[in-house]
């Protein structure tokens, strides 16, 4: 090791290697027990990996990404590079896992609450555009996993960041209080595609040209499975959503917030066949997806009451009122994903302390990258 690797160990800049061994099950428990790794097997960040890595982005090793809490780690490409090799990434899809951080590090996206809540929310990664179907990100049946390389060594590379660089550990930089699933690798793409997708890919209907890719990042809950397998219209379906999304346990009834609405292609077709549209969805569910104040204890309103936004007081006070899971129609998010079946899916975010952020992705001088490096 050179003396100025040593000294940028030293100071956080880059992070240490080790040398190829003989035995990567043992090395793998090895790490599992100082708490380097989520507990699965890795692959081991070697210097002729991670410099693989490295080689398939042309941003600086020690540019700093974010400060991630609650330890205040620095996110660089290198460290990050580094828990990509251990989660498995193929170098080629690199590009997009620094972009999600370029995503995930704007203040508002608000990783440092994330990181440290009792609530079971991790990091959602949605990729649209060319470099997803490139990247070979699935956006079909079992979109959410298991069996898919690209979404679970993304979502994978996003949780080791957040172990071994911001310190979110169970129990201590962690204060989930069950945890979740979603937090070992949470990643998908889009059904982007016209008649499965009848009203166009997400990141389009953010504003983005359909050719070029982007990521964005929810700090949200595992799906919540949304079954209906008895209508056959637009209303049918959306009054089941709407009714499994108005649940008393959300962060959203309680917090607001911009939830994320999964259709599947069936669902999506049959809406869409009734002439109904994305704002149409959105104002329907924002109507409908309430809970009955009368049906929850005296106390649970007061608090409720108290942590209310300015301006909604009111809703706690009047026992008649139905809380809403979504205070304004437009904070419902909207794409479509999945397989054949009569199922969709919500994702019930952090509330209000978190929103959604699209990055495009993009090289160093920030031009959008319009296929993965070779």
């Amino acid at each position: 090791m050179t003396a100025d690797r040593a000294d940028r160990i030293r100071r956080g800049r880059i992070s240490p290697l080790i040398d190829a061994p003989g035995d990567i099950a043992a090395l793998s428990r090895d790490l599992a027990a100082q708490r380097m790794t989520d507990g699965l097997p890795v692959i081991p960040p070697t210097e002729r990996r991670v410099a693989e890595m490295l080689a398939h982005t042309d941003r600086d090793p020690l540019e700093v990404i974010g400060i991630l809490p609650p330890r205040q780690g620095e996110a660089t490409v290198h460290a990050i590079a580094v828990n990509a090799v251990m989660a498995g990434l193929e170098p080629r899809l690199f590009p997009i896992l620094l972009s999600a951080w370029d995503a995930i590090t704007d203040v508002t996206f608000n990783i440092a609450s994330i990181n440290s809540t009792t609530h079971p929310c991790g990091v959602f990664l949605l990729v649209n555009g060319p470099l997803a179907r490139e990247a070979g990100i699935e956006n079909g049946p079992g979109c959410f996993g298991p069996g898919f390389p690209a979404n679970a060594t993304l979502g994978r590379a996003i949780r080791l960041v957040q172990l071994n660089v911001a310190g979110a550990w169970p129990g201590t930089g962690d204060r989930a209080t069950h945890g979740s699933p979603a937090k070992f690798a949470f990643c998908a793409a889009e059904l982007e595609d016209a008649p499965i997708n009848p009203w166009g890919p997400y990141h389009v209907r953010k504003g983005f040209d359909a050719d070029v890719s982007t990521v964005t990042v929810f700090g949200g809950e595992g799906p919540h499975n949304i079954q209906e397998h008895g209508s056959n219209t637009a209303e049918g379906i959306l009054l089941t959503i709407a009714g499994s999304m108005g649940q008393a346990g959300s962060n959203n009834l309680f917090r607001g917030g911009e939830p994320l609405l999964i259709l599947g292609p069936e669902h999506a077709f049959t809406i869409a066949a009734d002439g109904i549209g994305i704002a149409d969805i959105q104002r329907f569910v924002y109507e409908r997806a309430t809970y009955p104040s009368s049906k929850l204890d005296p106390w649970f309103r007061d608090a409720y009451r108290l942590r209310l936004a300015a301006g909604r007081e009111a809703e706690a006070d009047d026992p008649a009122t139905d809380f809403r899971t979504i205070q304004r129609p437009e904070d419902l998010h909207v794409m479509v994903a999945g397989g054949p079946g009569k199922h969709s899916a919500w994702v019930s975010t952090f509330g209000d302390q978190t929103v959604p952020i699209t990055r495009v992705i993009a090289g160093a001088d920030g031009t959008p990258l319009r296929s993965l490096p070779a």
